[in-house]
């Protein structure tokens, strides 16, 4: 859900597991009857090259300058593959990571150099005081650990979409299944030169939700001294666009996962964790 501060409304992405994501807006003003309204128009933008050509989800980062406004080069889609100093341009962040730098909390003043920003005494903020004026959004931060993780899950619900709206011509290649799995295993993530810190209670409140495997284990457990997450697979595999993958398209997804893991000091952790609490996987799996 987004919402902007004096706006007019709210915007809602809905994640149908077998269609994609459908878009609606709800009107802001009271109403006998309030209705979520479907909105086509939001596909100009989240139907094309920056969703893996499906209606999705994409975190992107940019160049805003004075006002607020990117600038038209440089503009990014990020994940968890994307190297620390390009993420976030745009982006308002709560964290401490360090001598880490990335494009956070600020803004390219001169526009002679629309891609110089400025970010001396932007980075590892704890507070968002002095910057704006938090009054009347739910939260006064905006926490790494959350984007981090928001970043991972938007372009895995694009990958997993893709699968699905393959499936109805009956051709998805080994190709899209690789990629699909290589994402899902955190294959290519950037690794983090020092330890990441939120500043929320999202680093304790995401693992709590599980599910735990007998020896209190969880793919949502964070590791953020080198990487994002301590079991590198991801948590999206207990999702619902993940299930409801036709059962070929899903046997070929788990095979290829199964055998990315082999070259995984977390291999068997990760498979535990997985026969614990995936009753659904393959026998074969278990």
């Amino acid at each position: 859900m987004g919402w902007v501060r004096g706006g007019d409304g709210m915007e809602i992405a809905a994640l149908d597991p077998r269609h994609g994501v459908i878009f609606y807006t709800l009107a802001a003003g009271k109403a006998e009857r309030p209705e979520f309204v479907r909105r086509q128009e939001c596909l100009h933008c989240h139907h094309g090259n920056s969703t893996m050509g499906v209606p999705g989800i994409f975190v992107g980062s940019v160049f805003p300058n004075a006002a607020g406004m990117p600038v038209r080069s440089g503009a990014i889609i990020t994940d968890h593959r994307t190297p620390f100093p390009d993420r976030w341009g745009g982006w308002y962040v709560n964290a401490a990571h360090g001598q880490q730098k990335d494009r956070s909390n600020a803004i390219a003043p001169d526009p002679a150099e629309p891609r110089a920003l400025h970010t001396a005494g932007k980075q590892n903020l704890r507070s968002l005081a002095r910057e704006f004026t938090a009054d009347g959004y739910l939260s006064p931060v905006s926490d790494i650990v959350a984007l981090m993780t928001f970043e991972h899950q938007t372009n895995m619900t694009n990958f997993l979409t893709r699968l699905a709206w393959l499936s109805k011509t009956g051709a998805v290649a080994d190709a899209e299944i690789e990629a699909a799995a290589s994402y899902m295993l955190f294959a290519g993530e950037a690794p983090l030169a020092q330890p990441v810190e939120g500043v929320s209670s999202f680093t304790g409140t995401f693992p709590a939700r599980g599910p735990r495997d007998s020896q209190g284990r969880s793919l949502r457990d964070f590791d953020l001294q080198k990487r994002l997450f301590r079991y590198p697979l991801s948590y999206m595999v207990y999702s619902a666009a993940f299930d409801a993958l036709p059962g070929v398209v899903r046997e070929r997804l788990h095979r290829r996962i199964y055998a990315g893991l082999a070259a995984n000091p977390e291999r068997q952790a990760i498979v535990e964790i997985l026969r614990d609490t995936k009753p659904d996987l393959p026998a074969w799996w278990r």
